[in-house]
């Protein structure tokens, strides 16, 4: 019989009494492995949110960055200084003819003009401004002249003549009535039925007596060119008498 040694079984070591209870009191108490690994966390806790700070930063480096660029793209681009001389010259003044140069006024006063027209049976309104009388300071002739507001076109324009009468309209104290023989308003010479009409009856009259001294003035300036007139007319006259005269003589010694 072969002699043969039993193998001793090796048995673990048992953990020691310290030990056990070291970690069974750190256990308790959230100690040994647990606070390790709470400690792991926290350190990849730092490291994820030191992350994430930095993407936000980056963020907003780049939202500036944006913001900066869409701020370039709106400013308008840089020209170059360029020079033109104006064409017109805006300093130049225009002179504009109203035929008024030569006279000065006399009287003004806002009203609103009215026309009649025969065929219509009807007065037709034929503007509002103001109504003026108009003394030439070289032939003293006074003249009525009346332009539409904000265009300044001519609505009456004829001499304030002897012969003419203000008349009352009907049922008003403050509009007047009148007959023109010759009014050049539109240019060419026309015969017109005219009447004004004013806010009141003081400015009604006051237009009337302004009228009135305008046609006394004008009566003795006619009357001289009346006889202006009737001179040269016989000068003329005689002229022709006389020319006639010589071309019967000269007739008469051809006929010898």
């Amino acid at each position: 019989m072969s002699d043969t040694k039993p193998v001793e079984e090796t048995k673990p070591e048992a953990p020691s009494a310290a030990a056990v209870t070291s970690s069974s009191v750190f256990s308790m108490f959230g100690g040994g492995a647990k606070k390790e690994k709470k400690e792991e966390d926290e350190d990849r806790g730092d490291t994820s949110g030191s992350a994430k700070a930095q993407r936000e930063r980056e963020a907003a480096a780049a939202a500036a960055a944006k913001e900066t660029t869409a701020d370039d793209d709106d400013q308008p681009p840089e020209s170059e200084d360029v020079h033109f001389e104006p064409v017109i010259h805006l300093t130049e003044k225009v002179e504009v003819k109203t035929n008024e140069e030569e006279e000065e006024q006399t009287f003004k006063m806002r009203a609103k003009l009215f026309k009649y027209v025969a065929d219509t049976r009807e007065w037709k309104e034929r503007g509002t401004g103001d109504v003026r009388l108009l003394k030439h300071r070289t032939t003293g002739k006074v003249r009525l002249v009346m332009r539409r507001d904000k265009t300044l076109k001519v609505c009456a324009n004829h001499y304030v003549m002897p012969e003419m009468k203000l008349s009352p309209n009907v049922g008003s104290d403050r509009s007047w009535v009148w007959n023109v023989v010759a009014d050049v308003s539109e240019g060419e010479p026309e015969a017109l039925t005219l009447a004004i009409r004013f806010a009141n009856s003081d400015n009604a009259n006051q237009f009337k007596e302004a009228f009135n001294k305008a046609q006394e003035q004008n009566a003795s300036l006619f009357k001289k060119d009346e006889a202006a007139d009737k001179a040269e007319e016989e000068k003329a006259d005689k002229a022709e008498e006389t020319k006639e005269d010589k071309a019967e003589e000269g007739e008469a010694t051809k006929a010898e």
